[in-house]
């Protein structure tokens, strides 16, 4: 007699769990049900609507390291499925990938719609059956089976369920879990950018620094990469890879606080003062505004750190103190601005919380606490830096549970 399967959530970790669990065991009924009206959404939109599939790195050690929630465990979950697995099951499908310049990989066809049609075939090829607009409100265990209570509709039964439902923002919304004697570590908000108090930069939001370090002052975090001035503050690689790994740190702060910047990033307060004195030897004659030996900085934040510093942008480069040159370094290579705020990353929120890694057994992803119960994707208190990051998590977890749940 087959064994019924009912996944709750229709986005990638639940999607692709219950694909390969239907496809790993012919006699297992797999449904998802879906509390919004199409399954895939996050996919649709991640990576501006071309879908990040995952990052181009083939070494777990270092695969595991993009993870600030979770890393320790996905270390050895990616020895059962890790980026090139994922590469491996969409080649097979016919999905050709590539690789960016950063390291993301995209379908070729630069499309979601390429990833979404491919799984949603893929479920049909193996009878998975998916129920939209139609939300779990509580799990009900029931002599070694489950009953799904759902909103506006009758029950389901099932011999496993799998919990995919993505993260919440709000504890209270883990409630259902709660009830089933799962413990939550709070969720709170990872990858974001930063919002000044005083809009310092706002007329020249677009331009972007290919390299620089971004710090959180009385802190220990910093993180280097590109960095893109905003309307509202600073974003980028650099500044996200320092909201996820300072998430609850910030969120303990009410994100108030001071970022500092290194805009010259690898070069010191030394290296900036010497090439400074240097242009005011070598161009003693040339206005400021004029003449610069940095590269990557553009003409008009050039004169912006000019004006910060406080320096007359007509000014000759003899006429320069070493006052000014002291203080334009500063400028450069530890631009101080408070933040007071945060905006969410496109279409890439994630939270970092939810179900304790302890609390499941991450050789299959079974609950520790509840034979038959499965947890896949963000739900889990797991989440990465952007890059592809959260999706390779999402199809690791969800490859392990369907593992866990098909080879029963």
């Amino acid at each position: 007699m087959s064994k019924k399967l009912i996944v709750i959530g229709g986005g990638a970790a639940g999607f692709f769990g219950a694909v390969n669990a239907a496809r790993l065991n012919p006699n297992l009924s797999v449904t998802i049900v879906e509390k919004s009206r199409k399954v895939l959404s996050k996919v649709r939109v991640s990576g501006g609507g071309r879908c990040n599939v995952t990052h181009h790195c083939f070494d777990n050690e270092i695969l595991a390291k993009a993870y600030p929630r979770g890393g320790r465990e996905l270390r050895w979950a990616f020895e059962q499925f890790d980026a090139q697995d994922t590469v491996d099951w969409f080649t097979g499908r016919g999905i050709e990938l590539k690789t960016e310049d950063d390291g993301r990989m995209f379908p070729v066809t630069d499309d979601s719609a390429t990833i979404i049609n491919c799984l949603k075939e893929e479920g049909q090829k193996y009878g998975v059956s998916v129920r939209t607009k139609t939300k779990a409100i509580s799990i009900t265990p029931k002599d070694d089976r489950f009953q799904i209570n759902l909103r506006k509709a009758k029950p389901l039964t099932a011999d496993y369920v799998l919990v995919a439902t993505g993260g919440y923002n709000r504890i209270n919304a883990y409630e259902w879990l709660q009830e089933l004697g799962h413990s939550i570590r709070q969720p709170v908000p990872s990858l974001f950018t930063f919002n000044f108090r005083e809009k310092v930069f706002s007329e020249l939001a677009g331009i972007s620094i290919p390299e620089v370090s971004v710090g959180i002052k009385e802190s220990n975090f910093e993180y280097t990469g590109p960095l893109l001035i905003t309307h509202w503050g600073l974003s980028g690689p650099a500044v996200l890879e320092a909201s996820s790994w300072a998430a609850r740190y910030l969120y303990d702060r009410e994100y108030r606080f001071d970022t500092q910047v290194n805009w010259l990033y690898p070069k010191t307060k030394d290296d900036v003062q010497s090439a400074l004195k240097k242009m005011r030897e070598k161009h003693a004659r040339k206005q400021v505004k004029n003449k610069h030996w940095f590269d990557d900085i553009p003409a008009r934040l050039w004169e912006k750190f000019l004006e910060l510093a406080a320096i007359d942008p007509s000014t000759r480069w003899a006429e320069v103190s070493n006052e000014e040159i002291h203080e334009l370094t500063q400028q450069l290579v530890n631009g101080t601005y408070n933040i007071q705020g945060k905006t969410t990353y496109k279409e890439e929120f994630v939270t970092c919380g939810g179900i304790p890694l302890d609390e499941v057994n991450f050789g299959t992803l079974e609950s520790e606490k509840i034979p038959g119960l499965y947890f896949a994707g963000e739900v889990l208190d797991i989440d990465g830096i952007t890059g592809g990051y959260n999706f390779q998590s999402a199809w690791t977890t969800g490859w392990i549970a369907a593992q866990g749940i098909g080879g029963r």
